[in-house]
């Protein structure tokens, strides 16, 4: 199965077209590609490099509880959003440090700047750590995908939970056609940290499984997409444990999937690795409600991948 998402960087590599992008690092992209994971034959954790699980089950727990903070997840030493706020904090009046702009290009090409950029990042997430204040002013992301999931303001100034309604849904009307969760919303664009790049995803429930689709507007495929993959199966992993039914499929839809230009070595040698057999998932059987699940609760075994790849985060 490892090979629907090889196939994919593949194909980016030889047939991609040149675009530049909002980071300015520019792109080898392709537009409209989908991958499909046959979630009984294994855990979609990928084995040609190694993937930091912490990393996912926390973020998703963090989606899952509606958190937007980032001070949850460096409590899990997790540094995947840490860009987005340090960025805004250093737009901010209250920055006084030195220039920080343009990470994605200067880091790539200034390692002095790299060195400076990681200090002052870390200076920021130890204050996010220990100050409330602090954590609660420049922690916050605004309206990503946990508010969306959770807390969805509508236009009557009231909330709704997609998250918990349609696990309600696929409890009482498995057949139906609208088991949607969506975090697009146009008026939330122009202010958030960075607009949901996997805006929707729909749940199909047919012979006692349950599979789920994922729409991904924007697919950063070394990096990201190996990251959603696990991540959206290991959500549906959780809904169908607390509705009853067994695993299905994961699809991943993707719009612009695309390859960054200072990542295309690292894809050409993951491609020259061999995929080993997928993990096990195992979750704690007590936990019967997706809300309640806690790190702990989440674990995976014979997972034997092949070393990490190391690779820069476009900002």
């Amino acid at each position: 199965m490892e090979t629907e998402y090889l196939n994919l960087g593949e194909r980016v590599l030889l047939e991609g077209v040149l675009k530049q992008d909002r980071t300015g690092t520019g792109t080898k992209s392709l537009f409209g590609y989908q991958m499909r994971f046959d979630l009984q034959k294994g855990f979609p954790l990928l084995t040609t490099k190694r993937l930091p699980f912490g990393l996912i089950k926390s973020e998703l727990l963090w989606f899952i509880k509606g958190n937007t903070n980032i001070n949850y997840l460096l409590q899990h030493n997790n540094h995947i959003w840490d860009e987005w706020a340090f960025e805004r904090f250093v737009q901010s009046e209250d920055y006084s440090g030195p220039d920080m702009t343009n990470f994605g290009q200067r880091a790539t090409q200034d390692a002095e700047f790299n060195r400076v950029y990681k200090s002052e990042k870390d200076l920021f997430c130890q204050r996010v750590l220990e100050d409330e204040s602090f954590a609660k002013q420049y922690g916050e992301l605004g309206n990503v995908y946990g508010s969306q999931w959770r807390n969805w303001k509508t236009s009557q100034g009231e909330t709704i939970d997609q998250l918990k309604d349609v696990i309600e849904m696929i409890k009482k009307n498995p057949d139906s056609r609208r088991l949607i969760v969506t975090a697009w919303n146009p008026e939330d664009v122009p202010t958030v940290a960075l607009p949901p790049c996997h805006t929707l995803f729909q749940f199909y429930v047919a012979n006692g499984k349950l599979s789920c689709q994922l729409y991904q507007r924007s697919a950063d495929i070394f990096l990201g997409v190996p990251f959603n993959i696990a991540s959206y199966a290991l959500l549906t992993h959780l809904i169908a444990h607390e509705t009853g039914l067994e695993v299905g499929e994961f699809v991943h839809t993707l719009g612009d999937a695309h390859l960054y230009s200072n990542h295309l070595e690292q894809m050409t040698k993951q491609l020259a690795r061999e995929p080993k057999a997928f993990p096990k998932l195992k979750l704690n059987t007590e936990k019967t409600s997706i809300f309640d699940f806690e790190m702990e609760d989440i674990q995976i075994t014979d997972y034997q991948p092949h070393p990490s790849i190391k690779a820069p985060i476009a900002v």
